[in-house]
């Protein structure tokens, strides 16, 4: 079909001033000598003005969200609430809709969440909605050209496993012909794997599934992962791509959707790089001073990392966790094995990502499996690939959703998953 974007017209980039729009009908108002309809489509609203009686009476007992096109001439009004008008002299019916509506995409009172979630293919339709993954789109354009200029291969590694990445029981079991297999908890395994063959530098984004029986406004049991991994590197040498990969994402937001995401009142925060860096004992510390006292080895609570993130403000790392609060791994420091060359990235008080060193020494990667009550018999293909020279290595994986979520400062990653997958939800 040849027709024109609205946001097009609206931007004045129309050429000529006869046009063929289409979208949905998203509001008809039938006056005396005139019909109006409120037309979407993906790049804005117009206003559609129906003169013609035999066109007035086609669409006469058009339903809301029905599917249209609309050849018509550009009505040049200023003062137009809708920034552009077309008097319509063709209009083609292309799908009709039912009614009523299961929820509605311009009511002044907003369906509960899971209606929302229930009718999702409607609650896309409001611009606010559909904005987050378009952000999402932009986000992740900007972090895979940024990998692609430092050098990243981009690769894809299996989803269906034979042991977990993390140890645990958060997997999902999958009978795979005679076999018992996993959904992937992460690429974690592979990648390193990667870094054994010599591929040195990689990247790849893909689904990850876990089966944690979480049901907050936080967690999901499938999302999107950005993982690298790079030979030759240290905690250090990540963490600067880590800040620097989230500054080019947010550019990249800025160049295309600035101007959009203004108004609808949704805000990108800055990323000035570097980020600070705070270690996991300077935080006890901090905390001390306010009189709460946290022992070495224990995690911090949401409440403390409100705390801390308060006094940090924006983008964060805390750096140097306990060896008995990361996975098995996770390099520990030269110096002081209790502690590990391993991050957070927080956004104040919220978590965004972890990453560290990674063991490349198969003796010690042995010793760290049995630490963590682990079988490395269970693990032999992993292991295998550090036996035969294992370069030092380091990298992160990051959450998509969970990125998103906390960049626009939404209520719940939910807003951030086309189809959320959580503890109860498996359809749509």
């Amino acid at each position: 079909m040849q027709r024109t974007y609205i946001g097009d017209i609206l931007r004045g980039r129309a050429n000529g001033r006869e046009v063929t729009v289409a979208g949905w009908a998203q509001d008809i108002r039938n006056l005396k000598n005139v019909t109006f309809i409120v037309l979407r489509d993906s790049t804005g609203r117009l206003q559609v003005n129906v003169k013609d009686q035999k066109l007035r009476d086609a669409v006469s007992d058009l339903a809301r969200e029905s599917v249209i096109s609309v050849s018509g001439a550009i009505v040049e009004e200023p003062k137009s609430r809708l920034g552009a008008e077309i008097d319509a002299y063709s209009i083609n019916i292309l799908n009709r809709s039912d009614a009523p509506l299961p929820m509605g995409v311009d009511d002044p009172v907003e369906a509960d969440f899971e209606t929302r979630l229930n009718n999702r293919f409607i609650d896309l339709r409001k611009p606010e909605k559909a904005m987050i993954f378009r952000v999402e789109s932009s986000m992740l354009w900007g972090i895979r050209k940024f990998l692609k200029e430092q050098g990243f291969v981009e690769v894809h590694s299996p989803k269906i496993v034979a042991a977990a990445t993390e140890g645990g029981a958060e997997l999902f079991p999958v009978q795979y012909f005679e076999k018992k297999a996993y959904l992937n908890q992460s690429p974690q395994l592979y990648k390193e794997i990667l870094m054994s063959a010599g591929l040195d530098r990689v990247f790849e984004v893909g689904p990850a599934f876990r089966a944690e029986e979480h049901n907050t406004p936080r967690h999901l049991n499938e999302f999107t992962s950005v993982d690298i991994e790079v030979s030759f590197a240290d905690h250090e040498d990540v963490m600067g791509i880590l800040e620097n990969a989230i500054g080019q994402g947010i550019k990249q937001v800025k160049e295309d959707l600035g101007g959009e995401l203004e108004a609808l009142s949704l805000r990108m925060p800055e990323a000035r790089v570097p980020f600070p860096r705070i270690t996991y004992e300077r935080c006890l510390e901090e905390l001390s001073r306010d009189g709460i006292n946290v022992n070495f080895g224990e995690d911090l609570s949401p409440e403390q990392l409100r705390l801390l993130g308060d006094r940090m403000g924006g983008f964060y790392f805390i750096t140097k966790w306990p060896s008995s609060l990361r996975p098995f791994y996770t390099m520990p420091d030269p110096e002081r094995p209790e502690i590990t060359n391993s991050f957070d990235l927080q956004f104040r008080e919220k978590e965004i990502t972890s990453g560290a060193q990674r063991v490349h020494d198969p003796k010690m990667l042995e010793q760290r499996f049995r630490a963590k009550g682990l079988n490395p018999t269970d693990f032999e293909f992993y292991i295998k690939a550090f036996r035969y020279g294992m370069p030092p290595h380091a990298g992160w994986g990051l959450g998509l959703e969970r990125l998103v979520m906390i960049l626009l400062d939404l209520p719940n990653i939910r807003e951030a998953t086309l189809f959320p997958r959580d503890r109860t939800r498996v359809v749509p």
